[in-house]
């Protein structure tokens, strides 16, 4: 052999796929995998939520174990420094119904770790799942990725046991690499947080332990059409999958989709301040929660933990339990045969870059109750208020279980018309494909976390926005 390759050097190779979104889509097709059956995975979740001892009390926070008020600032602590503290910030949108409010938030700078390992089984790709116990969760346990990890509980600051297939992820003996990209979490509750969700694929001989199960693409999304079932992080991940960007068509084409987010992150004067979190307004802190004057929006409070199967068994920490079911949905309709969801360019305190696409509506209805008029969340009454005939997707999901305590939203694609959302939509709002947000999730900060639930729920057809 001559040439470069016969020399050592490296060659060019194919910049995108190497068949990948075929053979995801392949999976997504698969509704029998090589493991469980689809109809035995809730039995499976009680066997394994039986198999260990699990139990969640609140507690006062003069009971919590490690955790503190900062004298100086009323901040809420872990004496390890690490972990996750609970502080107030100021929040400066510039216009709006509420221009500016204070509130407490979650800040947890360490980028964790939410990566699901992929292996072919008779041709067809299969992930481990991990049964995994949240405090936060309704039903406690949850089908997570195969690991779910911050970096203070993967290098053991809890001195607790060893984070199983972390080595798949990180170093140098992991395998394929299908995904990696930052992404950010709530940002209402929590301050500039980001994870790094991965999808990497392995050739080895992988056996799944007693909380871990291989299911194709196709059996995710069955189990996301079951209410709080698939759990959060695995959601985000699965919208990361790389599934191709589909179709040459969309009413706004890629550049001005881009430009237009550009205009809309140039417009809006996001800011948030850290104040002390005893100097928030409006907030009151008592002996078991911190809440706000008029009940709305969430409440910080604390829990005893215990957990057989976690890396530790037993621990306490502090909670944000929001008051009300949320709802979070994709308007959508088709121009010229194409299907399209509306998107929002939402701003919230918490992003690292002012403004992420957001679902068409993203809001807890009870919070909004005493305003009318212009000043409601536009299509919101419009969503709540949905003939079934209109709704396409519908099912209750979990939102992150391990600082979130029964925080739910009911996920929803509803169809409409040309009276309902029109093709030329509010300011702040744009219709795009399902491809051009796949296409954006590949990068960081574009697609917010609840739209990647929804994107996570097209990408395994669990939803659908054709009849």
């Amino acid at each position: 052999m001559t040439g470069p390759a016969a020399a050592g050097r490296p060659l060019p190779r194919p910049r995108d796929g190497d068949g990948v979104a075929e053979r995801l889509a392949l999976s997504a097709r698969t509704l029998r995998g090589r493991g469980l059956r689809t109809e035995d995975v809730t039995g499976w979740l009680a066997g394994r939520a039986a198999a260990n001892r699990f139990r969640v009390d609140p507690i006062p926070f003069a009971a919590m174990d490690g955790w503190s008020f900062q004298g100086t600032t009323g901040n809420l602590v872990h004496r390890s420094g690490r972990f996750f503290s609970v502080e107030g910030v100021h929040v400066t949108i510039g216009d709006g119904p509420l221009q500016e409010w204070q509130q407490p938030i979650i800040d947890q700078p360490e980028i964790g770790v939410l990566g699901i390992l992929a292996k072919e089984f008779d041709g067809v790709l299969h992930f481990l799942m991990q049964a995994k116990m949240e405090p936060g969760n309704r039903n406690l346990l949850q089908l997570s990725p195969t690991v779910q990890a911050t970096r203070s509980n993967y290098t053991k600051v809890h001195r607790g046991a060893e984070v199983k297939y972390l080595g798949h992820f990180l170093g140098d003996g992991r395998g394929r690499v299908l995904a990696d990209v930052l992404q950010s979490e709530h940002g209402a509750w929590f301050l500039r947080k980001s994870n790094r969700n991965m999808i990497v694929e392995t050739t080895e001989d992988v056996p799944a332990g007693d909380d871990f199960c291989w299911l194709t693409l196709g059996q995710i999304g069955e189990l996301l059409r079951r209410d709080n079932v698939v759990n959060m992080d695995a959601r985000t991940v699965l919208a990361c999958a790389p599934v191709g960007s589909g179709g040459s068509e969309a009413l706004l084409p890629d550049t001005e989709l881009i430009s237009w987010i550009t205009e809309e992150r140039s417009l809006h004067d996001v800011r948030a301040r850290r104040i002390p979190l005893d100097t928030v307004e409006e907030w009151k802190r008592g002996p078991s929660s911190i809440d706000h004057a008029e009940e709305r929006y969430f409440r910080v409070m604390a829990v005893a933990v215990q957990a057989e199967s976690r890396e530790v068994t037993s621990w306490t920490q502090p909670l944000i339990e929001p008051v009300g079911l949320g709802v979070t949905a994709f308007v959508t309709r088709s121009f010229g045969g194409v299907p399209h969801v509306l998107v929002h360019a939402r701003r919230e305190g918490g992003f690292l870059d002012r403004v992420e696409l957001a679902p068409t509506v993203q809001h807890t209805p009870g919070n909004y109750r005493h305003l009318t008029g212009a000043d409601r969340p536009p299509f919101l009454d419009l969503v709540a208020g949905a003939a079934p005939g209109r709704v396409l997707y519908e099912a209750v999901h979990s939102e992150e279980g391990g600082r979130f305590r029964h925080a739910e939203s009911r996920y929803l694609f509803v169809e409409a018309d040309e009276a309902d959302a029109p093709a030329r939509p509010p300011a702040g709002y744009a219709w795009v494909t399902p491809g051009q947000l796949n296409a954006l999730v590949r990068h960081s900060h574009y697609v917010n976390v609840q739209a990647r639930t929804l994107l996570a729920c097209l990408n395994t057809a669990a939803a659908t926005l054709t009849r």
